[in-house]
């Protein structure tokens, strides 16, 4: 009798799974992980403009896959500088992050809120984030990774 309820109850979860990946596909909305994210190549080059060595990424299949798409990230909310909005999500807390820490530059996004929209996180908070995801290796001033219309 035990099993049979183990059973039933695995399948439901199963099922509740499922339901929530498919809500979630058609929505248009994808998951983008840490995991993912971290299939990035950086070389450092001299920037002429700038006068300073700068990382270059090369994305690999899975971000360029993503770029320009409604995706969904779960990290460490990190605001840098609310009254600028310079805000971060971070596959670590603060300690632990790109800035502070021994992670890398893929660790980080880049958060871009909607015009208005109210910011209630506070430092270290673990988020899910919706948003347009943009591939940036040209701007050196922003990260790699940025959510743009974040909700």
């Amino acid at each position: 009798m035990i099993r049979f309820f183990i059973k039933k109850q695995r399948r439901a979860l199963l099922a509740v799974a499922l339901c929530a990946a498919c809500c979630t596909a058609a929505q248009g909305q994808m998951k983008a992980t840490w995991q993912l994210l971290s299939d990035v190549k950086y070389q450092t080059r001299l920037d002429p403009g700038l006068g300073i060595s700068v990382m270059i990424p090369t994305f690999g299949p899975g971000p360029r896959s993503l770029h320009g798409k409604e995706v969904v990230v779960t990290g460490y909310f990190l605001p840098m500088n609310r009254e600028t909005g310079f805000f971060l999500l971070s596959k670590y807390p603060y300690a632990s992050c790109f800035f502070c820490g021994a992670a890398g530059a893929e660790t980080i996004v880049e958060l871009q809120f909607r015009q208005g929209a109210t910011i209630p996180y506070r430092m270290d908070q673990l988020v899910t984030l919706k948003g347009r995801l943009r591939l940036n290796a040209t701007d050196f001033e922003h990260s790699s990774y940025i959510l743009e219309d974040v909700e």
